[in-house]
């Protein structure tokens, strides 16, 4: 079940204290600013900033050539529209080329005293039958992304260019050219080594052609990995007074951290 991008709204309130880690950032991907079908069921000609940005408010993306925002269940691409068996992506999914393009994505958070960035997300392998495409294998390919983690003291947004702190990839499985085979992953990416906690997070598809990614969770932890289960609508409401605490230990936190 995909999480609900309404937690968006709680989130610009402040992030979220659970289990130990500080939710900052759930993006589901199913509420885009203006999507139109350019073609193929994609949205080619709007950024993901542009469709995603502000999402919650101040939040903006970084990104380098298209970075596609996919529809899914439509009619056109393949003759079929995208095929989601597993019902993992809802409505929408970003896509991204390896290949022919180097597509990169980035975003930037404040870890604040939280030594771990723990990032869980789905993500496939899929194709575009137009813009250049097909791009994977008749036969298939294995996505492969790499998450890399930059030192960022400014805290501005971008695509990282200084000190590389920790760097992950992971693989996924191959699928045919229309249909979705979802994996799901949770990176920690290790921030020890950041100036002020600031970092950014750049998403990069090193092989397999084309892939999807989706349903973004990312957290701040002392514990390598741990990304609390976002809570349904129905525990939003009782989630709200605890916001105002969890900012405030957040920000104490900080400050001892720089005392």
């Amino acid at each position: 079940m995909k999480f609900r991008l309404g937690l968006a709204l709680l989130l610009s309130m402040g992030a979220i204290n659970l289990q130990a880690s500080t939710v900052l950032y759930v993006q589901t991907f199913e509420n885009p600013n203006g999507f139109v079908n350019d073609g193929g069921d994609v949205n080619i000609f709007r950024s993901v900033n542009q469709l995603y940005g502000n999402q919650p408010p101040g939040f903006t993306f970084a990104q380098t050539n298209t970075v596609e925002t996919l529809l899914v269940g439509g009619s056109q691409a393949w003759g079929t529209g995208f095929l989601d068996p597993q019902g993992v992506a809802g409505r929408y999914a970003l896509g991204m080329l390896s290949s022919y393009e180097n597509d990169l994505l980035g975003l930037s958070f404040d870890l604040g005293p939280y030594r771990y960035l723990n990032f869980r997300l789905d993500f496939s392998s899929i194709d575009v039958d137009r813009w250049g495409g097909p791009f994977v294998p008749v036969t298939g390919e294995q996505p492969t992304f790499r998450f890399t983690l930059f030192d960022n003291p400014s805290g501005a947004t971008g695509l990282g260019s200084g000190s590389i702190l920790s760097t992950i990839d992971v693989t996924g499985t191959a699928s045919p050219r229309n249909t979705f085979d979802w994996t799901n992953a949770v990176v920690g990416l290790d921030a020890a080594g950041s100036t002020n906690g600031k970092v950014t997070l750049r998403i990069d598809l090193l092989s397999g052609g084309y892939a999807a990614m989706d349903n973004f969770v990312i957290a701040a932890s002392d514990r390598i990995g741990d990304v609390p289960v976002v809570p349904e609508p129905s525990a939003w409401i009782s989630l709200v007074t605890g916001l105002a605490v969890a900012a405030r230990f957040r920000t104490v936190r900080n400050r001892n951290r720089l005392s």
